[in-house]
């Protein structure tokens, strides 16, 4: 939770025993595109600065694709994304 600027934030651990989803590593995701670019720095992630109260999985996400998907197509991985919008819409 966030307490205000220069204090600690207490973070929530991730409740899967450190074990990630298999949901989350069947593609790439604009998330971990961005994490990716970043070299899953979270000092530059602006996901850190909205002082959300979990820890950031998403490195442990990018290995795992990184592993099995390979390197990101960014054109790919953001042409899926607008037609994921095309079908909400």
């Amino acid at each position: 939770m966030f307490k205000g600027y220069g204090q600690k934030e207490d973070f929530f651990e991730c409740q899967t025993n450190g074990v990630i989803s298999n949901s989350i590593v069947q593609n790439w995701t604009i998330q971990a595109l961005e994490c990716y670019k970043l070299n899953c720095d979270c000092k530059k992630c602006p996901i850190t600065k909205a002082h959300y109260s979990f820890k950031c999985q998403m490195k442990k996400v990018v290995d795992v694709l990184l592993k099995t998907k390979g390197k990101p197509n960014e054109a790919l991985i953001m042409s899926q994304n607008n037609l994921e919008d095309d079908v909400v819409a």
